[in-house]
């Protein structure tokens, strides 16, 4: 079954260390909640690869499982985008100004 393109958003996330695990969340100041959880490819947490920190532009749709706690789903197999620190800061003032 093909992907609804039309279900997905773009999303700026980032790592960052909850206890001893590194997590990816959504960057603060979007329409989604800096604590909800994003299920996306594992590499993007491994600090061999990408430092903690380091922010992300995924292609993310809001899904729960089965009437479960809703979180944030990227397909693994996408590329991964890094953005600098002035990227991230231009993507969401350009949600800000997108905002109804």
């Amino acid at each position: 079954m093909a992907r609804d393109i039309y279900a997905y958003r773009q999303v700026a996330v980032h790592s960052v260390r909850r206890g001893a695990v590194v997590e990816i969340h959504p960057v603060p100041g979007q329409a989604f909640s800096p604590e909800l959880a994003v299920q996306c490819s594992r590499r993007m947490s491994d600090t061999a690869l990408y430092p903690l920190g380091t922010c992300f532009l995924l292609d993310a749709k809001l899904t729960d499982r089965q009437g479960g706690t809703p979180y944030l789903y990227a397909w693994h197999g996408d590329d991964i985008k890094v953005l600098s620190t002035r990227e991230t800061k231009a993507f969401l003032a350009e949600f800000k100004r997108g905002r109804i």
